[in-house]
């Protein structure tokens, strides 16, 4: 029974194949106004009406998975556009901190050079943390015992003398700023000079707490000061009165202004150089010279 089945499908499928072949033959054979030609003509003329219906009908599916498509495809390039574009912001932030923190650090190297700040040791320490109050202006830094440095060492910027080492861990040391009011902690003036005629006198924070003001002290009556005159350190001295703890010539600021001029009561302001608010990158003089404290 089977094998009879098989037979008969051979047998249509041959004959289907030699009438294929027959009617092909005879379509290419016979000229463009044949019989099987006008068929043709007469079937498509039937079925076009019927393709463009289903064409029209079908129009908005396949706009629809067009749609779908398209939509994923600009998902997935939004995607990788808005990761390339985290990646390009996050690697220029990079590079506009290293340029900024270069430009500090060049800065830096360039003040211990022109006033030969190498022959005392300086150690280059990043901020690592900053005060919030202008009452207990400290900042910490990331060099410590183990790096040399010990209590009453100056502290510098890029642009003048900041500070000096109040207490020192092993990788770490606090630096109180010359603008500290705290009055827990025993107020150490700078001996320091002013002015062309290198009036002496002592540097003191203001008990505001400004860190922009700090006022000139115990100096001889009738020094002619004026503002714009630079104050620098004064360095080692022989008067108990003005001790110091800091080279001498280290910058410090200029004079704004002179309240009460000429009485007994004068107050001479000086603004520092150094922004206590803006502090990055510090050398900690770590070699004091022959004679200095």
């Amino acid at each position: 029974m089977y094998d009879k089945t098989v037979r008969r499908r051979r047998a249509v499928l041959g004959l289907l194949v030699a009438g294929s072949l027959i009617l092909l033959t005879a379509y290419f054979g016979e000229s463009a106004g044949g019989a099987l030609h006008g068929v043709q003509r007469g079937t498509t003329e039937v079925l076009n009406p019927i393709q463009e219906g289903a064409s029209v009908a079908l129009k908005p599916v396949r706009d629809l998975f067009g749609w779908f498509g398209d939509t994923l495809d600009a998902k997935g390039k939004v995607q990788k556009l808005a990761a390339e574009r985290d990646q390009l912001r996050a690697e220029l932030a990079r590079q506009e901190n290293a340029t900024y923190e270069n430009a500090r650090m060049a800065k830096l190297l360039q003040t211990r050079g022109t006033l030969d700040l190498e022959q005392y040791g300086p150690k280059t320490g990043r901020v690592t943390f900053a005060s919030p109050t202008v009452w207990y202006a400290t900042i910490r830094v990331n060099k410590g015992s183990g790096d040399g440095v010990r209590v009453g060492m100056p502290v510098m910027n890029e642009l003048a003398l900041i500070g000096r080492v109040t207490e020192v861990f092993r990788g770490a040391a606090q630096v109180t700023l010359l603008t500290d009011t705290n009055a827990s902690r025993p107020s150490a003036g700078i001996s320091a000079r002013a002015g062309k005629r290198n009036v002496f006198g002592v540097l003191e924070p203001l008990g505001a707490g400004n860190p922009n003001d700090l006022v000139l002290n115990q100096v001889a009556p009738g020094a002619k000061l004026e503002p714009g005159d630079r104050v620098v350190t004064r360095g080692t001295v022989s008067d108990p009165t003005l001790p110091s703890l800091y080279p001498s010539g280290l910058p410090i600021g200029e004079i704004t202004r002179i309240d009460r001029d000429g009485t007994d009561t004068e107050e001479i302001h000086v603004r520092p150089y150094a922004n206590m608010k803006d502090l990055d990158f510090v050398s900690i003089l770590t070699r004091p010279q022959a004679g200095e404290t």
